[in-house]
């Protein structure tokens, strides 16, 4: 074992990532390790949200139908409404309005998800999972 991404791989990448994300942002402390960091949480989630788009199915389900239905239902009440601007109104609201950790953490995950998926350069951070996994595995 050369590494830890042959064993791991972009789902089990996306897997981790996921549940750290949701452990490590529980207020309370009931183990060992501290709670995660605003920075952490923000950092873990855009890696997270890349490791989804580049595992594809199933890990691609949820975030589809969600993403799918909500840009549906937002074309049919606003035509020529873009990604992009779905994604800069998530950040808008990661920014100024008071979430916890938790939901920056999945906030996070949705919002890295859809710009990973649209292309730009958290769409190359989604190929280079992807391209790192498949590398290590042959």
């Amino acid at each position: 074992m050369k590494s830890l991404m042959p064993a791991l791989g972009p789902e089990g990448l996306a897997l981790v990532l996921t549940a750290m994300l949701i452990f490590g942002t529980k207020e309370t402390k009931t183990g060992k390790a501290k709670p995660l960091g605003w920075w952490w949480v923000l950092i873990l989630s855009l890696i997270a949200g890349a490791s989804y788009v580049a595992a594809g199915w199933p890990f691609d389900i949820v975030p589809t139908l969600v993403m799918g239905d909500l840009v549906g239902v937002i074309a049919a009440i606003k035509p020529g409404l873009s990604l992009p601007a779905i994604g800069l109104t998530l950040m808008v609201v990661l920014a100024w309005v008071g979430l916890t950790r938790r939901q920056v953490a999945v906030i996070g995950i949705i919002l890295f998800y859809l710009l990973a998926g649209s292309g730009g350069g958290l769409g190359i951070l989604a190929e280079r999972i992807r391209a790192t996994a498949d590398h290590f595995a042959s």
